[in-house]
């Protein structure tokens, strides 16, 4: 696209800048008016001719920029697939795997970052609450959840050499970053506000991340079997 941009003429990076904002203008105009019409009528009974009649666009506009309407919904969760392995793969020298990914978890708490659920706008919490009521929606997402870890697995394999503990590694850690999102999730939809949630969610994500980097130990070790009293 930049060489595009530098054929076409001078300014060409003023011109680049500007399409490429609106661009993501009309991505975001579709999507919400997709999330819009979704929550009102529900996801299966909604076209996408239905969307671009909205929109006030034509049917394909809407395909040049969305492949399919899954996409309509999921492209803000699916652009957020690589954030594990790029955090990981681009962590400081002497920093670990899990301290690169507590790291990047708590500045994006920070940042009230949608993409870990610490954001409580309302086309947020409408998105969130139709991928949570929608099966094909919700089947997607944690496909994009699996392709993460995945992600993640190649990088710590090509560091490490050793296949199967960089599965083990990427599976512990996503399913610490999924559950606290996840929890952030849940508050989000009993209509609790971000701030609020921030403390706690700092709370739970440094006793996460620190019970895989220290190991589970003795953690829910079984009490022993009291002996029964004398008859």
């Amino acid at each position: 696209m930049v060489e595009t941009g530098e054929r076409a003429g001078g300014g060409s990076g003023t011109a680049m800048g500007l399409r490429e904002r609106k661009k993501i203008q009309t991505q975001q105009r579709l999507m919400g008016v997709a999330i819009q019409l979704f929550t009102e009528r529900g996801y299966d009974k909604v076209s996408v001719a239905e969307i671009a009649e909205a929109a006030e666009v034509s049917k394909m506009t809407v395909f040049n920029h969305f492949g399919n309407k899954e996409d309509l919904a999921l492209r803000p969760l699916e652009d957020h697939v690589h954030d594990a392995a790029r955090t990981v793969r681009d962590r400081a020298p002497g920093e670990s795997a899990v301290q690169a990914m507590r790291r990047h978890y708590l500045r994006a708490v920070d940042e009230r970052d949608a993409s870990i659920g610490m954001n409580d706008g309302p086309l947020v919490i409408q998105l969130l609450r139709l991928i949570m009521e929608t099966p094909v929606l919700l089947t997607r997402a944690h496909a994009a959840l699996v392709r993460g870890s995945d992600l993640l697995a190649e990088v710590l394999a090509e560091e490490t050499g050793d296949r199967i503990m960089a599965r083990v590694a990427a599976a512990q850690l996503e399913a610490v970053r999924a559950t606290l999102i996840g929890e952030n999730h849940r508050r989000l939809l009993l209509g609790d506000p971000a701030d609020e949630i921030a403390p706690d969610a700092i709370r739970l994500a440094v006793q996460a991340f620190g019970q895989v980097e220290h190991g589970l130990g003795d953690y829910a070790t079984k009490p022993a079997a009291q002996a029964a009293p004398p008859a």
